[in-house]
Formats: structure tokens, sequence, C-alpha cells
């Protein structure tokens, strides 16, 4: 058993990586032969992740808020506390919140030596943000 005690600060999110403000507090890193990473990331209103994709697939599971989620040539769907959102090994896909709400999630990734747990791609255009549906709350 190992007890890491809370001496690591909250992450900014890089702006290559995400549009908008985004932070970032690491939760799991197991050393080998384990791959499991997670992180619970925090999205201000409108903020979100750039299109990416994951090799060994990406589960998120939002705490709080209300989020948006879309995978490539998808319809882009609403999310919210409790919802476990699965992407499919190297799906295309980005999420984060919605335009006036904070949203929270935990994302957990596999990656090892031979695959990166994850490759990042272009910004969601504000074109291709603003076609998320219509939600409550």
């Amino acid at each position: 058993m190992q007890i890491t005690r809370s001496s690591i600060n909250t992450l900014k999110g890089p702006a290559d990586w995400f549009t908008g403000d985004v932070y970032i507090d690491p939760v799991a890193a197991a050393p080998p032969p384990s791959r499991v990473q997670a992180s619970l990331v925090h999205f201000t209103p409108g903020a979100r992740t750039h299109w990416h994709r994951h090799p060994l697939g990406q589960t998120v599971f939002v705490t709080e808020g209300i989020g948006l989620c879309q995978r490539r040539g998808g319809p882009v769907e609403v999310i919210r506390p409790g919802d476990r959102v699965l992407f499919e090994p190297d799906e295309e896909h980005w999420h984060g919140a919605a335009p006036h709400r904070l949203m929270v999630h935990l994302a957990i990734n596999e990656g090892d030596a031979e695959h990166a747990a994850v490759h990042w791609l272009t910004p969601v255009t504000d074109e291709e943000y603003p076609a998320a549906p219509p939600f409550g709350g």
C-alpha cells in the first residue's frame, strides 16, 4: 500500500490542449506494469479540449456541472453528473463545459511505452462548439 498526500499543485491546462480556462488535478499515475492515469479536470464555462484521441481509449466520469462531448462526425451530447463516457481507442473526440456552466470530470486513460496516453489534434472551433444542442439547467 502507498499513500500519497496531496502535495501536487493544481495545474493550468495548456493552450495547445484546451480552449478557455481548464485546471487539472492529477489523481493517479501508477508505476508499471499499471498503465492507468487519472486526472480531475475542471472546465470553466465554454472551456473545452481540442480534438484528440487516445490509442488505448478514455473514460470520463462527470462529477459536477453540465458538459458537452462529441466524437468526430457524431452529434454533440450533453453530459451531467454521474454520466460515464467511453471513447473508444483512437476515436477522435472533444469534451468540455457547456457555454454557461462549469463542468468537472474524472478522466481515466491508459498509456505505456508503446502507446501514448493522448494525441492532441486541432482546436474545436467556435463554429463547431455552438452546434451544441439546447440543454436545461
